[in-house]
């Protein structure tokens, strides 16, 4: 006999106030997220430039494994979501139970990097002892101890899928004033503490991804009825893992992809400066205070999309869609605009204690804030559209735009424009990359995507 639920809010509550309840908590624990990023560089940077250099390096690996989470959860919450659509819910709960199996092989894999091949990683950056050091002592702490993070994250994505997004925010926010609260205790010896440097920034961290972890299981064990957590449904099986991944992989490349641009990028712009790196790494801080919302916003719409694909509910998919590009639009604007304004404003915010340190950071910084900032809004839109893709089953084309945009373009660009021997010319890139990103995805919707929302094609994979 077929089981008897509620229907799930994502299949008949308003979209607009829909969108509100499952974007808003995602967009408010993003905000604090970046709060955290943009608090964290603060704190480090007050012990020198070359801690911040070294974290901005970290960034590559550290990106490389919310790639992974990401990419796996972006896998779990289009297949939950659409499972639960579609009735199916067996199904639903096996993909929830096999998170346990998703947690453990992306912590193993990271758990071997961070023995293995840290110091290798940045001594194929820079040749800077200190920044070396520094790196090493940060990053191997950061991956070591990441099963917080995909613990947390996993934790999340199985709220999310259900429609829970204020749990989640709970969630992550705990995570995130947490490591605010113990970065400058565990950096500068507050409170009785010991002074551990930038070891104390990645203890910290991790500490609160671990007790976010617990906090986000715990949500999901007693708050979340749509799903059952239950040893009858951990037998392991192909079927739930290939569906997963065969979303979440082009996931997991698409955010690797972005490891590797900044590496290389990285490695550009250091053979003019060492302050460039450290300008870099303060941008992306900055930057993902402008974009967490939008992603955080994507965290909402992905759920209410594959929902509805799999209600066949044309309508509400395309209102998703459309609130959610008028949103991504007003971020980008705002963000656009105070990266033209008051570029150094934001740049004083990384400051040590060299002022010829100081002084250089600006002068690196103002033009490269201002130049990178072009591409905005661009990227807001690309951002909606590559979510819708994710959401409806066709990751891939998410894989596409990503691989274009930072390896065939964006890098190359970067590379080329180098050899005029000016910096201020690198940052140009962006944009230009940007553009072509545009292009790409609105070709694949185009000729692609709305032939799917008509329902005239079908992804039998996950049927």
């Amino acid at each position: 006999m077929a089981e008897i639920r509620e229907e799930n809010k994502m299949g008949v509550m308003p979209v607009g106030r829909l969108l509100i309840t499952m974007a808003v908590p995602m967009i408010l624990s993003m905000l604090v997220q970046a709060m955290y990023n943009i608090v964290d560089s603060i704190f480090v940077s007050r012990l020198s430039q070359d801690a911040l250099s070294a974290v901005s390096m970290a960034f590559a690996l550290q990106n490389l494994m919310i790639a992974v989470g990401a990419g796996t959860g972006v896998g779990i919450n289009a297949v939950l979501s659409r499972s639960l659509g579609e009735k199916k819910f067996t199904r639903a709960n096996k993909v929830a139970n096999h998170t346990i199996y998703f947690w453990l092989i992306s912590y193993a894999i990271f758990l071997t990097i961070g023995l293995t091949l840290t110091h290798t990683y940045f001594a194929s950056q820079t040749s800077d002892p200190s920044i070396i050091e520094y790196g090493v002592q940060y990053t191997k702490i950061i991956l070591c101890c990441s099963f917080g993070l995909f613990g947390q994250m996993f934790s999340e994505r199985l709220l999310t899928s259900t429609g829970r997004t204020f749990l989640s925010m709970v969630t992550q926010m705990t995570g995130a004033v947490i490591n605010m609260i113990l970065d400058p205790i565990f950096i500068f010896g507050l409170l009785g503490f010991p002074a551990l440097g930038i070891r104390g920034a990645a203890i910290a961290t991790c500490t609160g991804q671990c007790i976010a972890c617990i906090v986000g299981f715990t949500f999901n064990f007693t708050k979340n009825k749509d799903i059952e957590l239950n040893p009858k449904y951990m037998k392991p099986e192909a079927k739930i893992f290939s569906r997963v991944y065969k979303i979440g992989i082009p996931s997991i490349v698409m955010g690797s992809i972005g490891s590797v641009m900044v590496y290389g990028l990285n490695k550009i712009i250091i053979d003019f400066t060492k302050t460039a790196v450290a300008v870099f790494g303060a941008y992306f801080k900055l930057q993902s205070f402008v974009f967490m919302p939008v992603f955080g916003l994507n965290n909402g719409i992905i759920p209410i999309i594959a929902y509805n694909y799999g209600a066949k509910n044309r309508e509400r998919i395309m209102k998703t869609i459309r609130l959610a590009l008028a949103f991504a639009f007003c971020v980008m604007t705002v963000g656009l605009i105070t990266f033209e304004v008051m570029p150094q404003v934001l740049l004083g915010l990384f400051r040590s204690g060299d002022p010829a340190e100081n002084a250089a950071l600006i002068e690196i910084g103002v033009p490269a804030l201002r130049i990178i900032g072009i591409h905005f809004i661009i990227a807001g839109f690309c951002i909606v559209i590559g979510s819708t893709f994710q959401a409806l089953g066709k990751a891939m084309y998410s894989l596409v735009v990503s691989l274009m945009r930072q390896l065939v373009v964006l890098l190359p660009a970067a590379y080329l424009l180098s050899l005029t021997g000016s910096l201020t010319n690198v940052w140009f890139a962006f944009p230009i990359a940007e553009c072509m990103s545009l292009i790409v995805t609105t070709f694949f919707y185009r000729t692609k995507i709305r032939k799917m929302l008509d329902f005239k094609e079908v992804d039998d994979d996950l049927v």
